[in-house]
């Protein structure tokens, strides 16, 4: 059986060998990690899909391939593979040959398997990898580790400036942020909200959840439940164009923005939210950062996203101008929540109270919608997020 560079990424067509875990001849059984594999977006492991012996390997470490090519083939219930001692030699000597550079990085070996990330990483800040303690599989060298090396003074600048070359998952990044903004026309609508009934729901029961999960209960999975009941009455900003046409998504599959300890970020998508509560809401983006932020998401966690939230909130930020993740026509961007002096309006006339407001910043493609439906959409989030009876909603 082939095993096959998968699809990491809906915009993703590339992969770059990081590492084999196995070699030519070893028997694997079904789910057996054979690889790690990296690409702009993610790095992820490679499960064996069936049990057997691994024939060859047909791709070494280090060289890129485009998505669908054949990495390696597993020989089952004693099937008969066609040998290809080319392909395993070459593995076998870009694994045994020595690492020769002027920044000192060691041979490779089954103990400190270096991924081109990692290499590239050591180079920009002439590094000695031999120096750097491992914590990733069998003491590999992680892009952590290097960047814990660094930020310990591990690192001296040759000069007052530092030029950091962007590395691959920079430069893809770019080109992708560069596309969406050449391909939509984007709008940016922002309204603020009174986080007061939010806040009275999870402060309440914070300490609880802290304490029965391991994590704090923050305002996303709050916003996120708010998103998905604003867009069933207004289903058009859950949508992508296609020549045309507006392709109007029945289910809401949302992507949220995860940064990688600022050296990038993933859309990873929660499928079916708009069926979730709060707290399965809250559960799956746990996952989804933990495993993002330990390079454990899998393909199918950054495809099929209809519309992306993104929180730079815990940072302090008052409104953010999100870029729309391609192919959707619309991202949100939940800002900091701080206590600001609010109007209060009620039959008795107006006060000035200190609440929990927050902005939200909205943009979405002009080709998909008009600036009124959008402003609608906002308002309805608004009046969800403040007039829910949030306890109900866990």
């Amino acid at each position: 059986m082939d095993v096959l560079m998968p699809q990491l990424g809906e915009t993703v067509a590339e992969g770059t060998i990081a590492a084999w875990h196995r070699q030519a001849g070893d028997a694997v059984e079904k789910g057996d990690v054979l690889l790690d594999v990296e690409t702009d977006k993610v790095a992820t492991e490679i499960e064996a899909p069936v049990s057997g012996v691994l024939a060859s390997i047909d791709i070494p470490e280090g060289e890129t391939v485009d998505v669908g090519t054949i990495l390696a083939v597993i020989a089952v219930d004693g099937e008969i593979v066609e040998e290809k001692p080319a392909a395993s030699e070459s593995v076998a000597a870009k694994t045994a040959a020595p690492v020769a550079s002027s920044t000192g990085l060691p041979a490779k070996n089954s103990n400190n398997k270096l991924s081109p990330a990692v290499r590239r990483l050591a180079k920009q800040h002439s590094l000695n990898i031999s120096n750097i303690s491992g914590t990733g599989r069998d003491g590999r060298v992680t892009r952590q580790n290097v960047l814990d090396h660094i930020e310990s003074g591990g690192a001296t600048a040759a000069s007052s400036d530092e030029r950091i070359p962007f590395d691959r998952v920079r430069r893809v990044t770019a080109a992708h942020m560069v596309k969406s903004k050449a391909i939509s026309p984007h709008v940016l609508q922002t309204i603020d909200a009174d986080f007061l009934a939010i806040d009275a729901s999870r402060l309440a029961r914070k300490e609880q959840w802290k304490a029965e999960t391991g994590y704090s209960l923050s305002y996303l999975p709050y916003v996120a439940r708010a998103v998905c009941k604003a867009i069933a009455d207004f289903p058009r900003v859950n949508a992508s164009v296609a020549d045309d046409a507006l392709i109007v998504h029945g289910e809401i599959n949302l992507a949220i923005a995860i940064d990688l300890n600022h050296e990038g970020l993933v859309a990873a998508v929660t499928r079916n939210a708009g069926s979730m509560s709060v707290s399965q809401l809250a559960e799956n983006f746990n996952d989804l950062i933990t495993r993002a932020k330990t390079n454990k998401l899998k393909p199918d966690d950054l495809q099929g996203g209809t519309y992306t939230l993104s929180n730079p909130g815990p940072y302090g930020t008052l409104f953010t101008a999100p870029i729309i993740n391609q192919p959707q026509v619309g991202i949100l961007s939940m800002d900091a929540v701080k206590k600001r002096p609010h109007v209060i309006e009620t039959a008795g006339g107006d006060s000035i109270a200190i609440r929990p407001v927050g902005i939200l910043a909205h943009s979405f493609d002009h080709r998909a919608v008009d600036g009124a439906y959008s402003a609608a959409y906002l308002a309805r989030l608004k009046s969800i997020i403040e007039d829910t009876d949030w306890d109900s909603e866990f």
